[in-house]
């Protein structure tokens, strides 16, 4: 029996998962984080539910039965998937059921885009998934006009493809696209370079504001390209300007104790046609860091 089979037995034995609070080597959750209501828990004037990135937990990911049960402690009911952790879609989905998770979304990566497509399209199907999207486009040092004009081919190739078995690609976008060009960024060459019916995006909003575009703007600029969210910030202090993609989880923040004007995000993503939206928890200690966060986006009001 391998790693996740256990795990999928062990998912459909509440007896045995309930025993279960954190993967080994991991801080236990604070009480705080366990006891959060099992309601659906949404997001003030939005409305709509507070999904989870369950990239979030990774930390979690040898004891996927935990994670779920964590997760849906915290009042999360939808998530996004990053990685299978060895399981099948079909266990992956059936784990998920079981802690009465549903997968809205899923990345997956380059290669099975533009190779394999028809595998994407069936982990999708067994998930429920309906969005399948690229969190990273493949390229070498900077990002180029050159690699923004291949990201577009792609991008509506893998967009036809993804149409055709019934589901919606999107790119997330992460932080090194917005390279100044003759018209805009090449973000902007990248939104109005794709088909609109076949290429939405994600918009992560620390890869979007750490460059140092505005995320509200970015929304407003393209209603309904936008289709998913990435709720993220970084601490106060911390300099924006940086093409670089990444940032060290020390300098990630809790949501309301960051940079960034949520209500006005929030705003202008409700506007914009956003259907999804995910806390993804970079920071050091994301157990006791999620509660604070989904409990600061309940309270936005515009």
């Amino acid at each position: 029996m391998n790693r996740f089979t256990s795990f999928a037995v062990a998912a459909l034995l509440p007896a045995i998962a309930c025993s279960r609070s954190a993967t080994v080597g991991s801080p236990s959750p604070s009480p705080s984080a366990v006891s959060m209501a099992t309601n659906t828990r949404t997001i003030g004037s939005v409305g709509a539910p507070v999904g989870l990135q369950l990239w979030s937990l990774r930390s979690m990911s040898k004891d996927p039965a935990a994670m779920f049960k964590l997760t849906r402690a915290m009042g999360v009911t939808h998530v996004e998937t990053a990685g299978l952790y060895g399981a099948t879609p079909e266990q992956f989905a059936l784990a998920l059921k079981t802690a009465d998770l549903h997968a809205t979304s899923m990345h997956w990566g380059y290669d099975d885009f533009k190779k394999r497509p028809d595998t994407v399209i069936a982990a999708a199907k067994a998930l429920g998934a309906k969005y399948v999207g690229l969190a990273w486009y493949p390229h070498s040092g900077a990002f180029t006009a050159a690699d923004a004009q291949k990201a577009i081919a792609d991008f509506n190739e893998f967009g036809r493809a993804m149409k055709a078995g019934g589901l919606q690609f999107f790119y997330h976008n992460h932080g090194y696209e917005p390279v100044q060009a003759a018209d805009g960024t090449l973000l902007d060459v990248i939104i109005k370079g794709t088909d609109p019916d076949l290429v939405k995006f994600e918009e992560d909003v620390l890869w979007t504001y750490l460059p140092g575009v505005d995320p509200a703007a970015l929304l407003r600029k393209y209603p309904g390209r936008f289709k998913l969210m990435h709720i993220k910030d970084m601490k106060p202090g911390v300099a924006r300007g940086s093409l670089s993609g990444g940032l060290p989880d020390s300098l990630q923040a809790v949501i309301g104790q960051g940079q960034v004007n949520w209500p006005d995000v929030m705003k202008a993503a409700k506007a914009s046609g956003v259907e999804y939206y995910y806390l993804e928890d970079e920071t050091p200690d994301p157990v006791n860091n999620i509660p604070p966060s989904i409990n600061y986006l309940g309270q936005i009001k515009f």
